[in-house]
């Protein structure tokens, strides 16, 4: 029998991405309603912090994405960019100064005569596909805004999101019987490569996915996105997955790469956000229900977080 020589690095690989499986299974996604923002000539389109992560898919024009705190996102026809939840961020486009009005309407006004060739773009306007985005993990929301960092593709010809993003584009433009469900299918597929390939390049923005591979750190991880306005503590945590305080701290900065009240505080944050956004519920009350036993100590908490009050993080987004 001829003998095969498999190399230790694809068998470590398999391995060590087989622990991740589960999570791709239980993964689920929600989305709100597309829009398609158009930005012709050169101006800014300002975006607000959302309590959700947000996808723009750029469909013509070159320009970039500016975050606070971060360099430049450049983008171009075929970008493909999440944005983490509560980061405030600015579409610019380069075109030329002729009618510079930017345009946000739902996406299925323009987007059919737009695919058809019925309406190109002019003087390199910048169009994008745009939307709030929930993927989470069956049971527990939210799970993406875990990530920290922007996720950036290239969605070009070769790009195996391709096909996904047009079949995308055409289920929006032309909605009908069932476009709802194949929505989500085409936005998991994108997901789910993104996630792949920054999994496999081990990528820093992606720590919490080490977080889910450990089943004790799991365990943690989902009691404070499941309720992160319970009074949770590191040795409250480290008692329900049966740990140490210090081998608990110890394992879930490692896994995590921070330490567990860190998380909480953001998972707090975004919780108030939405709560902000999407209900007429007192400050006060919000505080509370997100683990805070003052009206004070939260809002400076939120505007360390956000750069807003709570109130001003309420007028900007119901008004919007």
């Amino acid at each position: 029998m001829k003998n095969i020589s498999v190399p230790f690095r694809l068998i470590f690989g398999y391995f060590r991405n087989m622990k991740y499986e589960h999570i791709f299974d239980e993964l689920e996604i929600v989305t709100d309603p597309f829009a398609l923002c158009e930005l012709r000539g050169a101006c800014d389109l300002g975006l607000g912090r959302d309590a959700s992560a947000t996808l723009h898919y750029i469909l013509s024009g070159t320009g970039q994405i500016s975050l606070l705190g971060r360099g430049p996102i450049q983008v171009s026809r075929g970008s493909l960019v999440f944005i983490p939840a509560l980061q405030s961020h600015t579409l610019h486009s380069y075109g030329d100064k002729d009618d510079p009005i930017p345009d946000c309407k739902p996406a299925a006004l323009k987007l059919a005569s737009l695919m058809s060739g019925a309406e190109q773009s002019t003087n390199g306007q910048l169009t994008a596909l745009c939307a709030h985005v929930r993927v989470g993990l069956r049971g527990v929301s939210d799970i993406i805004d875990v990530i920290r960092e922007p996720m950036i593709e290239d969605v070009s010809s070769s790009s195996h999101m391709r096909p996904a993003l047009q079949a995308l584009l055409g289920e929006v433009s032309q909605p009908s019987l069932g476009s709802r469900a194949m929505i989500r299918a085409l936005l998991m597929q994108c997901v789910i490569v993104m996630l792949r390939r920054r999994l496999n390049g081990n990528e820093s923005a992606l720590r919490w996915m080490a977080a889910l591979a450990d089943p004790s750190i799991w365990g943690a991880l989902q009691a404070m996105l499941n309720k992160p306005g319970d009074r949770h503590t590191v040795e409250s945590l480290a008692e329900n997955v049966g740990m140490s305080r210090a081998t608990f701290a110890k394992r879930f900065a490692e896994a995590y790469g921070s330490g567990p009240m860190e998380l909480l505080r953001d998972l707090r944050m975004r919780r108030a956000g939405q709560l902000l956004e999407k209900t007429d519920l007192p400050v006060k009350r919000i505080a509370e229900l997100v683990g805070f036993t003052s009206r004070s100590a939260f809002t400076r908490a939120f505007e360390a977080k956000t750069g807003q009050s709570p109130r001003s993080f309420r007028m900007t987004r119901q008004g919007s």
